[in-house]
């Protein structure tokens, strides 16, 4: 739903006398030996996604080998005595319990539902979705997806592993969790957005090394799909993380399933077997560059499709939810239910009376090494012979009535035929089928149904070149190979990663060119009518969501065109009873402090201790700044232009004390207007003329408002006729303590705090934020808001005035498409 509460991550380092006392402290061998934790956090992220990955792995495995031997020798029973409804009866029994399983753990958790993957690239892209990086969410993800694998839903676990190794990478390093209050190890490192960022990107890589066996393809993927600030540091991690992963996984499923511990046999879950021509078959070859010609039509064709997918899921998405998500929560279970049901029957009906009996092939030659032994004894161990006479198969049911991994096995590797009208029913039905349940409330991923029916697909384009045109070389294998990558391309939109996850899924590389041509093309295909499935899917939930670049036409736009300029601000020295009121009456993560630029402050400081300390405050910065420039201009061993020469003269005079007030008065005076009279212990209120509500501020930092609440809940302030120096200081330790969860403002118990007392914010705020001028381009801006993977950009002018902040949401392309839309009315 819209409503949920995002908010960005900070990746910006706030330096404030806190982090630089922590500063001062570190040395090189304290810099090494945090990197040297890092590394190690790095490896265990690795190793626990393997691990996640080997139980998925093994109770799918276990659950369905029990269900399908239940239901297969009660199949080959009644066939002889005609009671196949039992038999039904018997699958339905297994599917609808595992798919109701399924759907109450999402009930526990809302935000497992689904693949994860829209979250996982909403959070590397600097928005948190609430609750997405929890223990709770991995625990009820992992069963989740392990009960609708189980449960024969058209859903693949590769999704929700990506997503489960992204909490891992999120969770492992604070030591802590929610859910399991009692466990606190003292475990200062990493207790920032930064850091967090960092290991859940290398989270999401080891999730697709250990779902495809591809860690290469799990870096790119991560620096794809994500991380929009990116260090070469961090590459290196992220792939020895996703290197760890996979090698985790591949010892122990090796170990398990062959007895051979040590021998990596096995590399991922989605294992697509090894395309190799029979040795005694001269003419064959694996492709030709004739049949290029074939993967970018195939390539056009599944761009097509895929994008016919995602509009179909988007409208779904819709109904569900105006239809389904406002309803009691029992209506979700029962949507999920029903989608079992549906599939069940549709798959077990077109087994018994859609399939075709196809003749054995006798021609497979069995390689030497003993993988390629298995995967051709998996391929005909997998056959089903439903119904059909001996030596003779049933098509349909081998495809419906199998693990779909063996099913994609299947259809890379299966010499024998699949008849064409087989092929195109069974594309038609998963095509639907497995768009129904993308969006049901259980935890599902989308590859795998994508590559069995685009593996179909292929396996059609096959079939029909070799009986109805005669093209006798074409090696089956490689087009349902090629078939399933460009609907999965269709579909999801990938470029590079998907690339190199296919070769390393099928180790071999002589398939890069095919790969990535026909990825190519299904992507600029499917781009022309709409965006990829989980860009669909982030655009429902509401999330700002930042694009790599800028379209060219924004730069007509400038930042005083996008920047919000209402601001909600505080002073150096402001009252408790004013910040309290700021910050209940406004949403806003992150305040300037400012003072008012106005000449006649001298009055005001008769009386008001406040308004005193706050222009004090702003003559100390005015003064440090003057001399500095001093300095520099004295340092300076060239002579000075005029110019400069006249601005020394001006600073050295500043420093006679007769000088030194006019000097301030002047800096004061420059922007002299006759303002109300407005005591800053008022808050900002609505009643204020534009002329009020515009008044020059200058700009000296940015507080944010985790700081401000810790702040106020620590009692950190003075009184009125103390100095500012007594006001009690907090450590950084003490500042990032409640991280990642910081106090809110409402739960704040206002008896405790008295509202006459005066927070002194200056040493806690970010002197020294990124900002940009009123006249910079939108691409400038953009770009260095989404590089340096900022939350708040303040828009400064050349006097050092803030007029503006941008945020996150004054970039989304919706935005800027409307300020380029009134940029054009006004012109």
């Amino acid at each position: 739903p819209r409503g949920l509460s995002l908010c960005s991550l900070d990746y910006d380092r706030c330096i404030n006398d806190p982090y630089l006392e922590v500063l001062e402290t570190m040395d090189n061998k304290k810099g090494r030996r945090y990197e040297a934790v890092k590394w190690m956090v790095v490896f265990a992220i690795g190793v626990c996604t393997g691990l996640v990955g080997l139980f998925v792995d093994f109770f799918v495995r276990l659950f369905t080998q029990l269900k399908f031997g239940v239901v297969q020798s009660s199949v080959e029973e009644c066939s002889q005595k005609g009671c196949l409804a039992l038999s039904l009866l018997e699958l339905l029994g297994f599917n609808l319990t595992f798919v109701f399983l399924a759907s109450l753990l999402v009930l526990i958790e809302p935000v497992a539902a689904g693949s994860g993957i829209p979250e996982v690239k909403c959070y590397l892209n600097g928005v948190k979705v609430p609750g997405i990086v929890r223990l709770r969410t991995l625990l009820c993800k992992v069963l989740g997806v392990l009960f609708s694998v189980a449960g024969g839903l058209f859903v693949g676990k590769e999704g929700p592993m990506i997503h489960s190794g992204s909490v891992v990478g999120a969770g492992l390093p604070q030591f802590q969790s929610i859910s399991l209050r009692k466990i606190q190890f003292n475990f200062p490192y990493f207790r920032s957005d930064r850091d967090k960022r960092d290991f859940v990107s290398a989270g999401a890589a080891a999730g697709v090394a250990a779902a495809f066996g591809a860690p290469i393809g799990g870096t790119l993927f991560s620096l794809e799909e994500g991380s929009s600030f990116w260090n070469q540091g961090l590459t290196w991690k992220v792939l020895f993380c996703s290197m760890s992963a996979t090698f985790t996984l591949n010892f122990f499923r090796s170990g398990i399933q062959f007895g051979s511990w040590g021998s990596f046999q096995l590399p991922g879950l989605l294992n697509f077997g090894e395309f190799k021509c029979s040795d005694s078959d001269k003419k064959c070859h694996l492709w030709t560059a004739m049949d290029l010609g074939f993967f970018v039509v195939m390539g056009v064709i599944g761009g097509l499709l895929g994008a016919t997918f995602n509009c179909l899921n988007k409208r779904l998405a819709k109904y569900r939810m105006r239809n389904v998500h406002p309803k009691p929560k029992l209506v979700r279970v029962l949507e999920s239910l029903l989608v079992s049901l549906v599939t069940t029957v549709v798959v077990f009906v077109a087994s018994m009376v859609l399939g075709e009996c196809r003749q054995m092939s006798s021609s497979s030659q069995i390689g030497n090494d003993s993988f390629q032994l298995q995967v051709t004894e998996d391929v005909n161990s997998s056959i089903k012979t439903f119904f059909c006479p001996n030596d003779t198969y049933n098509d349909m049911a081998t495809l419906f009535f199998n693990p779909q991994e063996s099913a994609i096995l299947q259809l890379f590797h299966q010499d024998g035929t699949f008849s064409p009208v087989t092929l195109a029913l069974f594309f038609i039905l998963y095509f639907l089928l497995a768009c129904w349940t993308y969006g049901v409330s259980v935890p599902s991923g989308l590859f795998v149904p994508s590559l069995l029916c685009g593996a179909a697909f292929g396996r059609l384009v096959a079939n029909v070149l070799k009986s109805y045109i005669g093209l006798g070389h074409i090696y089956s294998g490689t087009f349902a190979l090629i078939g399933a990558a460009a609907f999965l391309g269709g579909v999801v939109r990938m470029t590079i990663s998907l690339t190199v996850i296919l070769i390393e899924s099928t180790n071999e590389i002589t398939y890069g060119l095919p790969i990535m041509v026909t990825l190519m093309v299904a992507k600029w295909t499917g781009d022309f009518f709409n965006k990829g499935i989980y860009d669909i899917h982030v655009g429902l939930r509401g999330v700002p969501l930042l694009e790599w670049e800028t379209e060219v036409e924004m730069d007509k736009l400038r930042a005083s065109d996008i920047m919000e300029p209402n601001l909600t601000y505080v002073y150096p020295h402001t009252r408790i009873q004013s910040l309290v009121s700021i910050l209940r009456t406004t949403v806003h993560h992150a305040f300037p402090v400012v003072t008012e630029n106005r000449g006649n402050e001298k009055e005001f400081m008769k009386g008001n201790q406040l308004i005193s300390n706050n222009i004090k405050f702003k003559k100390s910065s005015i003064l440090t700044r003057a001399g500095e420039q001093r300095k520099r201009s004295q340092s300076m061993k060239s002579y000075p232009s005029s110019e400069l020469r006249n601005m020394c003269d001006e600073h050295i005079a500043s420093e006679e004390p007769a000088e030194k007030e006019d000097l301030l008065q002047q800096m004061l005076e420059r922007r002299y207007t006759p303002y109300p009279n407005l005591y800053p212990d008022q808050s900002p209120s609505e009643d204020w003329t534009m002329e009020e509500r515009f008044r020059p501020l200058t700009f000296h930092g940015l507080i944010l408002r985790s700081q401000l609440v810790t702040l106020l809940v620590r009692g950190v302030c003075y009184s009125e006729s103390q100095s500012s120096a007594s006001q009690p200081r907090l450590s950084y330790a003490e500042m990032a303590e409640d991280y990642p969860r910081y106090p809110d403002i409402h739960d704040l118990d206002l008896t405790l705090l008295n509202p006459r007392m005066i927070v002194d914010v200056t040493p806690y705020m970010n002197p020294s934020p990124f900002t940009v001028s009123p006249n910079t381009h939108v691409s400038q801006v953009f770009n260095l808001f989404r590089t340096m993977g900022l939350r708040h950009l303040p828009v400064v002018n050349a006097v050092g005035e803030i007029v503006g902040i941008v945020t996150r949401h004054n970039l989304t392309s919706e935005f800027l498409q409307a300020r380029l839309r009134q940029h054009y009315q006004t012109i």
